[in-house]
């Protein structure tokens, strides 16, 4: 996971530190401190610590909503297709052209599902929600993960806990 002074910039699911860090300096345009190379700012530390135990409630299934603030840096587009997402309710799933129609740009799934794929915050952003028309699993997630397969396995696990599922 990564914070800036305004929040939590990123987190990642693949566990891979370096790939996680050179990506994060790529999509930031600039250095990236990994926690244990230096001091990280307090302010910052509590941020983290903050979204660290409210992702792991949730993953425990004791949380439905998380309110730590979010550094969004993303492009426009990407910003109203994510914060469309946000407001789906935990247990909530939404198909990648209702949220397209949600925006006001029928037509528009599979820029949806762009969007969906660079979500710099799964999880706090539940881009998990998201799924294929016809209640199919779709994709999930822009990220470094070994393969598709292992992709779709942290999305069913993920509506799993909120008690949903996907067909493939």
């Amino acid at each position: 996971m990564a914070a800036t002074a305004n929040g939590i910039v990123a987190v990642g699911l693949d566990g891979e530190t370096p790939g996680f860090v050179d990506g994060l300096a790529r999509r930031l345009h600039g250095l990236v401190l990994p926690a244990e190379d230096g001091e990280v700012p307090e302010a910052w530390r509590g941020t983290l610590d903050e979204a660290t135990r409210q992702i792991g409630e949730f993953l425990a299934g004791e949380r439905q909503r998380f309110d730590v603030p979010i550094d969004l840096r993303v492009s426009d587009w990407d910003r109203h297709v994510l914060t469309s997402a946000a407001s789906l309710q935990y247990g909530e799933t939404a198909a990648y052209g209702e949220l397209a129609r949600w925006i006001g740009r029928p037509g528009a799934a599979q820029a949806v599902g762009g969007a969906m794929g660079r979500n710099p915050v799964p999880i706090l952003i539940p881009c998990h929600r998201v799924i294929a028309a016809g209640g199919r699993i779709g994709g999930y997630g822009g990220f470094t993960y070994a393969n598709r397969k292992s992709a779709l396995e942290i999305k069913r696990v993920l509506l799993a806990i909120e008690g949903t599922t996907a067909l493939d």
